[in-house]
């Protein structure tokens, strides 16, 4: 099969290299020191003590790639409208596109039976420019739970993880996902297609809907935000906010809160990604993880009255460093 990863920095490039490994056709997409060092010198894997290289090949311009079977988009989420036309060279007849994105996704109203079936999200997709350009029929979900990093450019270290769980919006168990999924297991990773791949994406959205923000606000690590009383209340109350919204568009929470709190805390003293961009100076995914779901708690009637709040002062600290 030939795989395009598009964006390939941390968790773009290790799935790419084991992919690779394993004997599939994969581009890298990817810009400044980080392609030139994969083009030099492949891609440099670190995981547990071990080092291992694979040499995919790595490209900065779509165009130089060709139609593929499978596009993995591994950017954050609000870089997906300025690639919208980029990836046109990519798109054969019969790409399916994956977007392993935090949040909720460009295409959640897909083929969800119900008043809100093929609605756009604003606050994800701006004028729906992706669900226009790329086409929702190409997409297959996918939640991406490992972490990584770049340790230097070429350079992942894996820290922790290795499960991906996909699934198409309808809910079928299609040859497409299959295959994708053979091939993820095949690489070594934990993979499954599941019947219901919005409930997943609610499960992890609900712990970075409210740690990211919160962490970015009080500069926290995760055991902090969620395991301390005050903002481990905070973050019941979006969590209990989101909850109800995502169960009236028909999710399904297999965890309760208390649960979902007590995984944040045991993961330790981690910087989330939130807090990570905030330190660098990058935009942080407000409007993934935060903005949607105040556009969708419109959207169904549900009030969002501590979303709200934290929204408005994210987005604020975002603002006070250039990023928003």
């Amino acid at each position: 099969m030939r795989i395009c990863i598009y964006g390939a920095g941390a968790i773009g490039a290790w799935v790419g290299a084991e992919l690779s490994l394993a004997g599939e056709d994969v581009t890298l997409i990817a810009r400044g020191p980080h392609l030139k060092a994969m083009q030099e010198n492949g891609v440099r894997l670190l995981i547990d003590g071990t080092e291992r290289i694979a040499h995919p090949r790595c490209i900065e311009n779509p165009g130089d790639a060709g139609p593929q079977d499978y596009v993995i988009i591994t950017l954050k989420a609000h870089s997906l409208p300025g690639i919208a036309d980029k990836i046109q060279p990519l798109l054969g007849p019969d790409t399916a596109v994956v977007t392993g994105v935090n949040g909720i996704p460009w295409w959640y109203f897909y083929k969800l039976k119900g008043s809100f079936e093929n609605h756009k999200l604003e606050s994800v997709d701006p004028g729906g420019k992706f669900w226009e350009a790329v086409g929702p029929e190409r997409a297959i979900g996918i939640v991406v739970y490992p972490a990584a990093e770049i340790a230097s450019p070429g350079v992942i270290r894996h820290i922790e993880g290795d499960r991906f769980t996909m699934g198409e919006p309808d809910g079928q168990l299609s040859s497409r996902a299959e295959k994708l999924c053979a091939a993820f297991l095949n690489a070594g990773f934990k993979s499954r297609v599941r019947n219901n791949i919005r409930d997943d994406i609610w499960v992890k959205l609900w712990g970075n809907l409210c740690f990211n923000p919160i962490s970015a606000l009080t500069l926290a690590t995760l055991d902090k935000v969620a395991g301390e009383d005050g903002t481990g209340g905070i973050c019941r109350l979006m969590m209990l906010e989101a909850q109800e919204i995502g169960e009236k568009l028909g999710a399904t929470f297999r965890v309760d809160v208390d649960r979902r709190l007590a995984g944040g805390a045991a993961v330790g003293a981690h910087k989330t990604s939130m807090l990570q961009d905030l330190e660098l100076g990058r935009p942080m995914e407000i409007d993934a993880l935060v903005t949607v779901v105040q556009e969708l708690g419109k959207l169904v009637g549900v009030p969002t009255p501590t979303v709200d709040v934290v929204l408005a002062l994210v987005q604020q600290r975002a603002r006070v460093a250039g990023t928003y």
